[in-house]
């Protein structure tokens, strides 16, 4: 005789827990861009809110000549990850026993980070900063000017040293002025996005074991970005603000169900979407530039503040979830997800210009990762009693490479999670989960290449809180 689980949606607390990926766990991912919703049996809705705070701190690097990439330990940054909370939403329905629709509604893409202390803060004092970039050869702006004074007539015809030289002191009454403009001001960083996904599920098969599905996806971004302080060094004072862009992709999928041993397994894959992203950029650096060109300062001013277009391309991704009853009141789960985020870049088309001038006519990417994205989650739920269920999740996400990205320096992360469930009708449900998360230490990078912190020991925690409904 065939054994028939019958597990309720009750013992499945465990999906509580897969609310929201991590604040800085691997490039910009945030929800996870969980589907599952899709997958509950009968008419099905829910909402859910998840609550992101992190712990991220580290050292900045007392090296702040920009020439040199070597890491010395400096002083520390503070905790640098800012709070983060979002939303999500799903809606399902059976047209009949073969066609399923659904839409879903998450926060999938986002940053939430800030430097209140250390050198990625503005600090306004010439003479320190000239002083700190030359490494004390130039105790301040006026012994840099001197030295500038006595070798400028002779630039170009100097010895390759002496060139180097007064081309190092130039530079250092660059950055040095140019953090003077924005001084007392802090890095920061903020991504929003927000996604609407409309499903359409086909089953087949003899016993309609199988599902394909797609749909559209709608997707809406914006950024802000503030770089400040010597551990930018010429980007010291640029800003950016993206305006919000509304942008199309898709998603695709297949699912295999065995429901009398409550056994579901989907694949999903969500396409890139290409933005075309109208933004503001500020650089302070050209116009300190062409001012020392000869021009006024009303033209200084135009060039260094730019509005354009450039384009953006929020990175595809596969999903695979799979679930199964070990006895009749537990439940066994699997996450798995790849994004390939060394595919991702965020290029602004000012800084990118300037930047050619010393890094070549390609020049440098605001944002950039090495790596793809790995993250795996395993799970087990238990109903313990006609109307409650408990949950435990263990996981890991391999971060995005390591250096990384000064904006949000960490690789991955470990966790674990638990969650409860209850049913207070036969219909309506509320969840409750949270998850605690070790990351991993990670050097933070410019896209120069050069190390300007080190970020060790840090963790975080996630809590949510879901309303679910749900009619066979």
């Amino acid at each position: 005789m065939r054994n028939h689980f019958h597990l309720k949606t009750l013992a499945v607390a465990i999906a509580t827990l897969s609310i929201a990926s991590v604040t800085n766990a691997a490039g910009l991912d945030r929800s996870g861009q969980d589907v599952t919703a899709f997958f509950q049996d009968g008419t099905y809705a829910e909402a859910v809110y998840t609550y992101i705070d992190a712990d991220v701190s580290g050292y900045d690097s007392a090296n702040t000549n920009p020439s040199q990439n070597d890491y010395v330990r400096g002083d520390k940054t503070g905790d640098i990850a800012e709070s983060y909370d979002f939303f999500r939403y799903g809606v399902k329905a059976d047209i009949n026993d073969t066609f399923s629709i659904g839409v879903l509604y998450d926060e999938p893409f986002g940053a939430a980070a800030g430097y209140t202390q250390s050198n990625f803060v503005s600090q306004g004092d010439m003479d320190a900063s000239v002083a700190s970039i030359t490494g004390g050869a130039a105790p301040s702006l006026a012994a840099a000017q001197a030295g500038i004074d006595a070798l400028e007539p002779f630039d170009g015809s100097l010895p390759e040293a002496q060139q180097a030289t007064l081309d190092g002191l130039r530079g250092a009454v660059a950055v040095a002025t140019a953090e003077a403009s924005t001084a007392g001001e802090e890095t920061n960083v903020e991504v929003r996005s927000q996604s609407l996904t409309g499903i359409l599920g086909m089953k087949f098969g003899a016993n309609k074991n199988f599902q394909i599905y797609g749909g559209p996806v709608a997707q809406r971004i914006q950024a802000e970005t503030k770089l400040r302080g010597l551990a930018y060094g010429p980007a010291s004072g640029y800003t950016s603000t993206s305006n919000p862009d509304m942008d199309y992709g898709y998603i695709a999928g297949i699912a295999y169900s065995k429901p009398e041993i409550a056994l579901k397994a989907a694949l999903t894959y969500r396409s890139e979407i290409e933005h075309n992203v109208d933004i503001a950029e500020s650089y302070p650096l050209v116009a300190i530039r062409a001012v020392a060109a000869g021009a006024t300062a009303e033209q200084a001013t135009a060039l260094s503040n730019r509005a354009s277009n450039y384009e953006i391309t929020t990175p595809k991704s596969v999903n695979f979830d799979f679930q199964t009853g070990i006895n009749p009141t537990t439940l066994a789960t699997a996450k798995v997800r790849w994004v390939p985020w060394s595919d991702f870049v965020i290029t602004p088309p000012l800084y990118n210009d300037t930047s050619k001038i010393s890094y070549g006519p390609d020049g440098l990417n605001l944002v950039e990762y090495t790596e793809d994205q790995w993250m795996v989650e395993l799970g087990l739920a238990k109903r313990v009693a006609p109307a409650l269920a408990i949950s435990g999740t263990v996981g890991w996400d391999s971060g995005a490479g390591d250096p990384t990205t000064s904006l949000g320096p960490v690789e991955g992360y470990y966790s674990v999670g638990l969650g409860a469930k209850y049913n207070f009708t036969e219909n309506w449900a509320v969840s409750a989960g949270g998850k605690y998360l070790w990351f991993g230490d990670a050097k933070g990078q410019l896209p120069s290449d050069k190390l300007v912190g080190d970020f060790q020991d840090n963790d975080g925690f996630i809590a949510g809180l879901k309303v679910s409904y749900q009619a066979k």
